[in-house]
């Protein structure tokens, strides 16, 4: 099969390779899925970059961790009937080494989730890591309904889908961009009112949109840098929902102020996410495709042969929406 993989850490134009290898066999409660689209997400680039040192110790990696394709062939103990089912993938590179970026997958079959027929192998391959960890975000530590939430870079992967699952749930929701492209991407998924996160005077301007009353969660994708100012946002009580830290990758917390505001600080990476917790997100992603009700926004689209390409689009952080590979 074709497929991408590299074999040491680098920049993408220079470690990565696309050529052919072997195609796996569904092992036992496996099943072999032609992959359609890979997604690639913040998470395969770091790992490309040595994020988890070890990673190569067992061989070469095919990268990213979602996708979505049909399952072509069931290892013992899955039933047959799952044949033909268009389904979207997550976890596949995650303590294992071989990801989506290939034209097929051998993955545990309970990864392998049914696609609804109204929601194209594009869409599926934004499913894993950007949607269910706005899923987590928004619904991890109980109901949202007449919050107020703040979401930061509410027209980034995640934020765009947490707009939604915030929205649908009945919250109150701000969104936070830095130009007017971001801006009208976060009214367009849903958000009540958006603030310039660049601006001096953003925490006045999120206390004036709610009548001086302190926002009960934050959504964050900068947690190091954004936490001076969410700490002037966030009442007594509230949750903070993490789910990186770019800027600042090992903030100091000032833990005194914190515990007197008897905060929650939730951080959140799928591949760690309870069982429940997915189960969680699959049930309500199925349910909200078939509805029509995710929309979903495809920054750009590559080829497998330019998979450098799409790495470096999302290294170079400049997309509003998922970027998706089409191997095939």
């Amino acid at each position: 099969m074709k497929a991408a993989w590299f074999t040491q850490f680098g920049p993408a134009s220079e470690v990565l390779q696309v050529g052919v290898v072997e195609t796996p066999v569904p092992s036992h409660g496996e099943v072999l899925i032609r992959i359609h689209t890979s997604g690639v997400n913040p998470s395969d680039t770091k790992k490309r970059l040595a994020s988890f040192p070890d990673l190569l110790d067992h061989g070469a990696v095919i990268p990213n961790s979602d996708g979505a394709g049909i399952i072509e062939a069931v290892g013992a103990g899955v039933p047959h009937s799952r044949i033909g089912e268009r389904v979207w993938v997550y976890q596949a590179q995650y303590g294992r080494l071989h990801g989506t970026a290939a034209e097929y997958v051998a993955i545990e079959s309970n990864r392998a989730v049914p696609l609804p027929e109204n929601t194209s192998f594009a869409e599926g391959a934004c499913l894993g890591i950007p949607v269910m960890t706005a899923h987590r975000s928004v619904f991890s530590d109980g109901p949202v309904e007449g919050q107020w939430l703040l979401i930061t870079g509410g027209a980034g992967r995640v934020g765009h889908y947490a707009i939604q699952w915030a929205k649908e749930a009945g919250a109150k929701v701000i969104a936070t961009a830095s130009n007017e492209i971001a801006r009208e991407h976060c009214l367009d998924a849903g958000a009540d009112y958006v603030v310039n996160h660049r601006s001096d005077g953003m925490v006045d301007e999120v206390l004036k949109i709610t009548g001086g009353v302190k926002v009960d969660r934050v959504i964050d994708v900068e947690f190091g840098a954004n936490l001076p100012r969410v700490l002037q946002l966030i009442r007594i009580g509230g949750v903070i929902a993490t789910y990186s830290s770019t800027v600042i990758p090992e903030p100091t917390l000032p833990f005194k102020e914190m515990m007197f505001m008897d905060l929650t600080l939730r951080l959140i990476i799928v591949y760690a996410m309870p069982e429940s917790a997915k189960q969680a997100a699959i049930k309500d992603i199925t349910t909200a495709l078939e509805k029509n009700r995710l929309q979903h926004r495809i920054a750009e689209t590559y080829t497998l042969d330019r998979i450098a390409e799409a790495n470096q689009k999302i290294e170079d952080g400049d997309s509003y929406g998922c970027v998706v590979v089409e191997v095939e």
